[in-house]
């Protein structure tokens, strides 16, 4: 086959080639990675080029494909050849198999990694149905990822044949076949309704491999060996055969769920009336009092399990990480809210603009970091030196239904208030509907959240890693103290104080830059109007 010479401004080079001495051709980058793995002469590729032109480069590629059919007849889908790509990005590999058992041509899609820190996703929602065509740029489902519900985009034409994840499938694993497509719609009769292409049996063999391991368990912890502090209680109590119990905890552990177990199933209760005499009429516990022992303890041991959805699991991990790896430095201050309302009100009276609290705090914050730029970096471990951040993005704390998520104003020290209110708004509904792109909540330079609306004073907040702090703000409280009138006399006065809690890390944040941006934050409330330079 001959080479396929590409226009370098259309595609996506492939250079610097280990021990190839000449360049033989530019590939098309949907291609390049689905033979990258099988390509010896191509084993040590690097791509030049950004990320930001790819899906207009994979359209402009997609008619291109046949000519490489050949090359693509042995691929192998590798999604850790991804890492290389950067460390802000991966993309999803779709692999091309050609079978050799009367298969037609298909392509087997996996589970595309949507964010950098996404290793397993849910199956939203099927936007496309077995049979149905399929065009470049199509959205063939909703996939809910560690971070918010994205849209999966198809980069081939055809027809979706087979779903090999269905619509509300949980944990589906990056690169696990969740759908097969073919190019022409009379093929999907001659795929087989039970043909396995790969997930269907690695969850078989999973499953039961954990049979197999749960019931070597059973076996090992059937036997006796300790004995929990409840489980005793519940024994000496209920004069228990302990020899006739069954434990299920870690080890040969004798739960307290245990010794419930056998006293609702009522035989350890008639072997013991066996084996042990009747004990004194006195201390003998009537049939009463031991049912509604009985009673009460499992009524104190019932619960329920509440679903923890990719964003929730990712947040405990994450805040987890956090107050582990991170040296929190926590300092609070009351600031002065009044000339802030003030001048709130004068906006929405004198110029129509309407602004919240939190708008308004935002921009003060961010003008703070740029005047500050110590406090505006973030820890690199690598090097182990704080670095100064370029821009001032600020990640805003938004409560939704499946976990806090914390969309991004990019450069908010350069954007007006009104501006900032408008963005806020947009992000937030983005956020709560779930469809927030990876742009708008990835990366960020310094958090806020507000719990002011709520009755909440003060309170500390986690640091979201890679940044280096987040101001927790509480709710404005109307206090009265003692105030120095212009005349220079002292009087009572009534004045609303608003409490802000800054969680920095340690590494970045001393004392002295701590000093500097609170004084900085603090002239910025009590003279609202450098909001405005």
């Amino acid at each position: 086959m001959s080479p396929v010479l590409i226009p370098s401004s259309t595609f996506l080079r492939v250079g610097d080639i280990g021990q190839t001495p000449n360049l033989i051709c530019f590939l098309p980058f949907s291609l390049f990675l689905r033979t990258l793995g099988d390509l010896g002469s191509f084993g040590a590729a690097v791509l030049v080029g950004t990320m930001a032109n790819i899906r207009a480069l994979l359209v402009g590629l997609t008619r291109a494909r046949g000519s490489l059919a050949e090359i693509g007849r042995c691929a192998s889908s590798r999604p850790s050849h991804l890492a290389a790509l950067g460390r802000h990005y991966k993309v999803a590999m779709e692999t091309r198999w050609f079978s050799s058992t009367g298969l037609p041509p298909h392509l087997v899609v996996g589970m595309p990694a949507l964010s950098p820190t996404m290793n397993q996703g849910n199956i939203a929602k099927w936007r496309k149905q077995e049979g149905e065509k399929i065009e470049v740029g199509d959205v063939i489902c909703e996939i809910e990822t560690d971070k918010a519900t994205l849209e999966f985009e198809s980069l081939e034409e055809g027809y979706l044949a087979k779903i090999l994840a269905p619509e509300g499938s949980k944990d589906v694993q990056v690169g696990q076949p969740i759908a097969v497509t073919v190019e022409d719609l009379e093929d999907i009769k001659n795929i087989p309704a039970d043909t396995s292409f790969g997930g269907e049996q690695k969850d078989q063999s999973t499953a039961s491999e954990t049979q197999h391991v749960e019931a070597d368990a059973m076996k090992q912890t059937s036997t006796v060996i300790r004995i929990s502090p409840a489980a005793k209680l519940l024994i000496k109590e209920h004069r228990l055969d302990q020899s006739v119990l069954k434990a299920s905890g870690p080890h040969g552990t004798l739960l307290k769920g245990d010794v419930l177990a056998a006293l609702k199933s009522g035989a350890t209760a008639s072997s013991t009336k066996e084996k042990n005499p009747p004990a004194p009429p006195l201390s003998k516990p009537t049939h009463d009092s031991q049912a509604q022992s009985v009673t009460t303890t499992q009524k104190s041991d019932t619960h329920e399990d509440l679903p923890n959805s990719q964003i929730r699991k990712v947040i405990a991990k994450r805040l987890l990480e956090s107050k582990q790896t991170t040296p929190h430095l926590y300092l609070s201050k009351d600031v002065i809210l009044d000339p802030l309302l003030a001048f709130r009100n004068e906006l929405k009276e004198q110029h129509g603009v309407k602004v919240s609290v939190n708008d308004i705090v935002i921009k003060a914050v961010a003008l703070a970091l740029r005047d500050v730029p110590d406090a505006n970096a973030y820890w690199n471990s690598e090097k182990e030196e704080a670095q100064k951040c370029d821009s001032v993005d600020i990640s805003i704390a938004v409560a939704t239904e499946k976990g806090l998520m914390t969309p991004i104003i990019r450069n908010a020290d350069q954007k007006t208030i009104s501006a900032i209110s408008s963005e806020v708004k947009q992000l937030a509904e983005k956020a709560r509907a779930g469809k927030l792109a990876p742009t708008e909540f990835q990366g960020g330079t310094f958090s806020i959240s507000n719990l002011g609306m709520y009755p909440v004073d003060h309170f500390c907040a986690i640091i979201n890693p890679p940044q280096s702090g987040i101001l927790a703000v509480g709710r404005g409280n109307k206090v009265v103290e003692p105030v120095v009138d212009n005349d220079g006399t002292e009087k009572a006065t009534v004045i609303t104080k608003m409490g802000l809690t800054l969680s920095a890390d340690h590494r970045v944040f001393d004392g002295q830059v701590t000093g500097k941006f609170f004084t900085v934050l603090s002239q910025n409330f009590s003279d609202i109007r450098r909001l405005l330079l």
